[in-house]
C-alpha cells in the first residue's frame, strides 16, 4: 500500500516523518515482548528482526539504523537493552550500518498510567546525541504506544543534522491515543501503521 495521511491538525507538531509497526501489541506478541523486558528473553527479541526488517521492503535504505536507549538503571537491571539488541539484529537482517546517536540522560519512571500529554512532558529532555546524525535515520524500538518517546528521540536526532527519521517497532498498542503525526511520505511503499488504520475503516 502506498498512502499518504495529513497530519492530525489537533496535534502537536513531531519531528517524525513516518512510523510503522510488525504486530499490535496483544496475545503472543505482548506476552513475548513481556518476556524480552521482564525474563531476558534476549533470543525472543531477535527472533522479531526478520519481520521488522520487511517493513523497509520497497523503501529507500536509511543511512543508519539506531535505537531508543534505556537508561543505566534499567540496562543494568535487565542485562541487556532489548531495543539495542532489535536494532542490532534487524540492522544485520537488512544489511543497514547500526550505530548509537542516543543516551538517556533521565531515568523516565514506568509510563504505562501516563496520559499522551504527560508522557510528553516526561520525555522532555529526556535523551542527548552523542553523535553526529546522517541524513536519514531508523530509530527501532519495541512498542508504539503514543509516540512521545519516539517523537522526543527524533528531535534530538533532527538537531544533531537528521533531516528524515522513520520509526519502526515491533508493535503498535492502540490501548492508548493514537501516535500524534505519523505519516507516511509519497514514495514509500507500505503505509504507516496510522495509514494502515484508516484506510480500513
Amino acid at each position: 500500500m502506498e498512502r499518504s495521511v495529513d497530519a492530525c491538525p489537533d496535534c502537536p507538531p513531531l519531528e517524525i516523518s513516518w512510523s510503522r509497526a510488525a504486530f499490535l501489541y496483544e496475545g503472543s506478541v505482548r506476552r513475548a515482548l513481556l518476556r524480552v523486558k521482564f525474563d531476558g528473553a534476549r533470543s525472543t527479541a531477535e527472533a522479531f528482526a526478520p519481520a521488522i526488517a520487511r517493513l523497509l521492503d520497497g523503501s529507500r535504505p536509511p543511512d543508519v539504523v539506531t535505537w531508543v536507549p534505556l537508561g543505566r538503571r534499567r540496562r543494568r537491571a535487565r542485562g541487556f537493552d532489548q531495543a539495542e539488541v532489535l536494532a542490532r539484529a534487524m540492522a544485520g537482517a537488512a544489511s543497514l550500518p547500526m550505530a548509537g546517536l542516543l543516551r538517556r540522560v533521565v531515568d523516565t519512571p514506568p509510563q504505562a498510567r501516563r496520559s499522551a500529554s504527560e508522557r510528553r512532558l516526561g520525555f522532555a529532555g529526556a535523551f542527548v546525541a552523542v553523535a553526529r546524525a546522517p541524513a536519514r535515520v531508523l530509530v527501532v524500538d519495541d512498542v508504539l504506544t503514543t509516540g512521545a518517546t519516539a517523537a522526543e528521540c527524533a528531535r534530538v536526532l533532527r538537531a544533531a543534522g537528521a533531516l528524515e527519521i522513520g520509526v519502526i517497532t515491533v508493535a503498535r498498542s492502540l490501548g492508548g491515543p493514537r501516535p500524534p503525526r505519523c505519516y507516511t511520505p509519497a514514495g514509500l511503499q507500505l503505509g504507516s501503521v496510522v495509514a494502515r488504520e484508516r484506510s480500513s475503516r
